[in-house]
């Protein structure tokens, strides 16, 4: 803790007390009376990590809202490439995913090609896929459980597909579902899309959607790891990087890099003792 305090001072940021939590034993709690958070989180990275990390402003409370990404993030897969894998085609269509999560690619010319590129492929293939491929991510189903519990509203939201997202909510306890909508013709992928494209900017504007009935004081949470995130993460009172692509990570001010997705509560101050198994 002495090297941290020392590189602290360096950045000009002072630390008013660091102290671990007493109800887990994981998590230090860090007050620092200047405001540079870049300076502090940089610190941290040099000292800690990799690291579970939330810089706010104040004392963290349960969140009225709790809005997330899907694939990477509630489920350890990507939905699209495990699909293309019974067209053969996912080295191909998981090397857009990757570029499209990292920010280097036009997210819904990414997805319209991927999507194309399934074109034929059989319905029955999205059961088989969910079946054999798809799987919750370690605390994915306490996070949401413990969350419900204290009364926050659940949103999953994704870039992919309801045909993946809808049984993924009702496994994890998602209250409601935002997402894309495969087109489907005689039992076959047709490589098509239905409707408008849940992108970026429906995210955000889904978080700010949700969060509105609770009034301005309300408080949201976001979890997410490519850059189709980042103004939802950008956009809530704790946005968390899950296990983040570097642009994701950098536009949160939180992350996730060492544990699992119950980490999230700790950061939340949520004692263990409190937590729903799902």
């Amino acid at each position: 803790m002495a090297a941290a305090q020392a590189a602290a001072a360096e950045r000009g940021v002072r630390f008013a007390s660091a102290a671990m939590l007493d109800f887990c034993g994981q998590t230090m709690e860090i007050a620092s009376p200047d405001d540079d958070a870049l300076a502090l989180r940089e610190v941290l990275d040099s000292c800690f990590a990799p690291s579970d990390g939330l810089v706010c402003p104040d004392e963290p409370v349960v969140p009225s809202v709790f809005i997330s990404d899907m694939d990477s993030t509630m489920i350890g897969q990507e939905c699209i490439d495990e699909l293309a894998d019974f067209a053969g085609l996912k080295p191909q269509i998981a090397a857009i995913t990757e570029r499209a999560m990292q920010g280097e690619l036009d997210f819904e010319a990414a997805l319209r090609e991927r999507v194309g590129l399934l074109e034929g492929l059989a319905e029955t293939a999205i059961d088989d896929c969910l079946a054999d491929r798809i799987r919750p991510m370690d605390g994915a189903r306490t996070l949401v459980a413990t969350l419900r519990a204290h009364g926050c509203r659940t949103v999953l939201v994704t870039g992919g597909f309801h045909h993946f997202a809808d049984p993924v909510a009702g496994m994890l306890g998602f209250e409601h579902v935002v997402g894309n909508r495969l087109e489907v013709a005689d039992g076959k992928l047709t490589g098509g899309l239905v409707g408008p494209i849940t992108d970026s900017a429906v995210k955000k504007a889904t978080l700010l959607a949700e969060l509105e009935p609770f009034g301005d004081q309300a408080t949201s949470l976001a979890t997410g790891d490519g850059a189709n995130d980042i103004p939802m993460l950008e956009a809530a009172t704790y946005g968390i990087a899950f296990k983040a692509k570097p642009k994701a990570r950098a536009a949160a001010n939180g992350w996730i890099d060492r544990g699992d997705l119950t980490a999230v509560l700790r950061l939340l101050g949520i004692r263990e003792r409190d937590w729903v198994e799902g």
